[in-house]
């Protein structure tokens, strides 16, 4: 395999994980080149299937970088196996329900037997203990219980998702990033840790600043619909062929927005003076904005307001932001060659490093692809590995 980075070559992760919140916290160590071995039940073995099919844009997205094992941990011959191998690895990442791991035998307290120095980092719905921890957790249930469906959408027309799985992406992010911390510490003091997140937990971390309304200053924050909730004006703006995102908060450059739209009446007028103003007189004040930004197209107004250093933008599809000439040239969408779909564009890292980039370089692997060179590297035989795949260990 080609490394997509050298940063973390010298980490090798065990990736037990399924679904999408474990997965985006091993692709990203992956894809700064982690030696990640990808330990997967066989097609017998696992009847549940969880996850889309391997030639899915899903999958393709979220594998890409990694070794395949074929392993049946319903066995003692597999948690053998796998045992060996968590002797010398670094990291493993689960994301099983609580309960799962330790019945397979595969928990922290027993690999840290084995490995003293092993990072276990685990992902649960709504964490490994608690009176929920047995509650099976996915994106949208972590969405409405950490509030974030309270503040999304109009006001009045009920509870809104947001169109990402915020709370799953966001989990194995901070999952990433408690690994790298441990793996850091570990420097130190040469021991690992049992690293915990969960879905609730990052999704209410991700209420931010409306999370501080409530806590510090008793607020709870509602609906706002294309408005920003605190800062005024800022939403969108109904142009001559569409809509647009304008951004006019603060005094400056709310003065400045005013002089360039010919609107400069408005900064003297008591109802839009100062902020407190225009909070109280929003509706009146956006209506006021967008008959002006009626007069003119999208496109005349993102070019005019720009120069005049008014934060504004389009809003684009999805196809239409991947063919923005900014997001073409910090080179998001990275070409790679797939295994089941030829050559396609994934999502690369949105970090760049000045010594040690990551550029996407290996698919996501074939089931069990590279079964045999792991099992090899561990010491076994190729008589014992086909012993291994004659008993659907593998």
């Amino acid at each position: 395999m080609t490394l997509p980075s050298t940063a973390l070559e010298r980490f090798t992760i065990l990736d037990l994980t399924r679904v999408r919140s474990g997965p985006t916290a091993v692709r990203q160590l992956a894809d700064w080149g982690a030696n990640v071995i990808r330990v997967e039940m066989s097609d017998k073995a696992d009847k549940g299937k969880l996850g889309g099919p391997r030639d899915g844009s899903d999958f393709q997205n979220l594998h890409r970088g990694k070794r395949s094992l074929s392993l049946n941990l319903k066995s003692e011959k597999g948690v053998e196996i796998f045992k060996k191998l968590a002797a010398k690895a670094d990291v493993v990442v689960e994301n099983f329900r609580p309960d799962v791991k330790t019945r397979l035998g595969i928990d922290y307290e027993s690999l840290k037997e084995i490995n003293p120095g092993l990072v276990y980092a685990s992902i649960s719905g709504f964490g490994q203990d608690g009176p929920y921890k047995e509650r099976p957790g996915f994106d949208q249930i972590a969405q409405g219980m950490g509030g974030l469906m309270s503040i999304t959408g109009a006001p009045g027309e009920g509870p809104m998702r947001v169109g990402i799985p915020i709370a799953d992406l966001t989990a194995g992010i901070f999952c990433a990033q408690g690994i790298l911390i441990a793996l850091l510490e570990r420097e130190v003091s040469g021991e690992g840790q049992w690293i915990q997140t969960s879905l609730l937990q990052a999704q209410t971390f991700m209420l931010d600043f409306q999370a501080a309304r409530w806590l510090v200053d008793g607020e709870v924050p509602g609906q706002a619909g294309n408005n920003h909730p605190t800062t005024i004006p800022m939403g969108v703006f109904e142009t001559s062929d569409g809509h647009m995102n304008i951004a006019g908060g603060g005094q400056v450059i709310w003065q400045r927005m005013c002089e360039a739209l010919d609107l400069i009446d408005l900064v003297s007028d008591p109802d839009y003076a100062e902020p407190l103003d225009r909070s109280k007189n929003r509706d009146a004040l956006n209506k006021i904005l967008e008959q002006k930004t009626q007069e003119q197209t999208t496109k005349y107004w993102v070019e005019f307001l720009n120069e005049r250093s008014v934060p504004c933008g389009e809003i684009n599809s999805i196809d239409q932001a991947f063919e923005n000439p900014q997001v073409k040239h910090l080179g998001i969408a990275q070409k790679i060659n797939s295994t089941e779909r030829g050559e396609i564009e994934l999502v690369g890292q949105p970090i760049d490093m000045s010594r040690t980039p990551s550029k996407l370089t290996n698919p996501p692997p074939l089931l069990g692809e590279h079964s045999d060179e792991i099992l090899a590297d561990l010491g076994y035989s190729r008589a014992e590995i086909a012993d291994f795949k004659a008993a659907d260990v593998i």
